[in-house]
């Protein structure tokens, strides 16, 4: 991953440089534990001096994005912790033994901790009611003006998880966890700082998932021909500026960009009349072919339609399902 700073432009490159590894870590160029390149190497790559590079690594910290381990370097935030998922005492990804077994080993070392048979029962019941409560819906939030990421999100999760999943509205979280705290909420690792926040005061659990590295639409971009004119279409635009990102770092100027919401019929028609080869997320894909039909007299060629249907990764769905207890 390469990160372009334009010196010309109004914005500061700090904030530029900011921006660019948040959509790349949304986007999941850099994965949860992902170790981040260092100052020096990117002081080399962007032209910025270290302590620039050093502070925007602070702000990323501030914000809960990464996290910084001293003598080893700046890593994604990996709030979903090996704990949570990798040493369920129900997990098929291990050598099975029978739950009996399991139970009698997990009471024996909490006896070995000091605690009294009532006290581990009233632990493990504890835990486990706080699993069943936080299993009794999917709550997917994000900002009002990017509540197309939740719609991805929630349209990825719904047909996977066997539990009611509901779109809201960052602003609204409060108002609905003030009627029921049921549930467990979930965004994108973008906004997970700012939900934290409220989640935590009603004791509410909030989980980012990891979107698709999005790695076969991205091979089919690195192999076009330069001057080649690219259409992106989504029902997000956090998804579109953080594709915008990615391609540029890949490509820099070698390809023409535009971009458009589903929505807006007139910059979806005008990219379609431009574009010779258009992405777009799985919500957009019957909007851009119906615009396509209906106004095929006004384009002089069709453009290739590559459609990103999965916006999440197969693994998060599963870690989400195993950690509201939704195991196959």
């Amino acid at each position: 991953m390469r990160f372009h700073i334009q010196q010309e432009s109004d914005i500061a490159a700090s904030t530029q440089l900011y921006n660019q590894i948040c959509f790349a870590i949304a986007a999941r160029h850099y994965p949860p534990g992902h170790r981040l390149p260092s100052t020096r190497q990117l002081a080399m790559q962007t032209g910025l001096h270290r302590n620039t590079i050093s502070k925007v690594y602070r702000q990323l910290e501030m914000d809960g994005v990464v996290e910084a381990i001293a003598g080893s370097g700046i890593y994604v935030r990996d709030n979903l912790t090996k704990r949570d998922f990798k040493n369920s005492v129900y997990s098929k990804d291990k050598a099975t033994k029978p739950p009996d077994q399991e139970a009698k080993k997990t009471i024996d070392s909490f006896i070995n901790l000091g605690c009294t048979l009532q006290e581990t029962r009233e632990i493990l019941t504890n835990e486990i009611d706080w699993r069943i409560k936080c299993g009794a819906r999917i709550i997917v939030s994000t900002p009002r003006e990017d509540i197309g990421a939740s719609m991805l999100i929630a349209e990825d999760l719904s047909p996977s998880i066997n539990v009611p999943v509901e779109v809201v509205p960052m602003e609204e979280l409060e108002k609905v966890l003030s009627n029921s705290n049921n549930g467990t909420i979930v965004t994108s690792r973008y906004f997970l700082q700012p939900i934290e926040k409220v989640a935590r005061q009603h004791c509410v659990r909030a989980i980012a998932v990891d979107l698709s590295d999005f790695q076969k639409e991205f091979k089919i971009l690195k192999e076009l021909n330069a001057g080649s004119c690219v259409g992106i279409v989504s029902i997000s635009p956090g998804l579109l500026r953080a594709a915008e990102v990615i391609i540029h770092s890949m490509r820099g100027s070698e390809l023409m960009l535009m971009t458009a919401i589903s929505d807006n019929k007139s910059r979806l028609l005008s990219l379609l009349k431009t574009s010779n080869h258009i992405v777009c997320d799985g919500p957009s894909l019957s909007v851009v072919e119906n615009t396509l039909l209906k106004n095929r007299s006004q384009l002089m060629r069709l453009p290739q339609i590559i459609c990103a249907k999965n916006y999440l990764t197969i693994e998060t769905i599963n870690q989400l399902k195993k950690e509201i207890g939704v195991i196959n």
